[in-house]
């Protein structure tokens, strides 16, 4: 704990690097000073690996059904405003 103050540059740097400091005194441990977990959970699991994130260029596909739903609409609306 002595030597905290004069290197707590080097502990907060630790700590920003993700790194956990282990402070002492007497030689046992009393208090942890870790990073604070600012990044956000679906960030947390992609990097964890537990989750894939989708290609940002992936194309969405067109459905058929959605396309005749489409055109069915629009020949709907046609015959609705003669």
């Amino acid at each position: 704990m002595s030597d905290l103050a004069s290197h707590l540059d080097d502990a907060l740097a630790a700590a920003r690097g993700g790194e956990d400091v282990i402070l002492t005194e007497g030689g046992l441990p009393v208090a942890r000073l870790g990073p604070v977990e600012s990044a956000s959970l679906l960030e947390r699991l992609a990097e964890e690996g537990v989750i894939a994130v989708p290609a940002s260029d992936r194309a969405v596909p067109r459905l058929p059904q959605a396309e005749a739903a489409k055109d069915a609409l629009s020949s709907l609306l046609g015959r609705l405003r003669r």
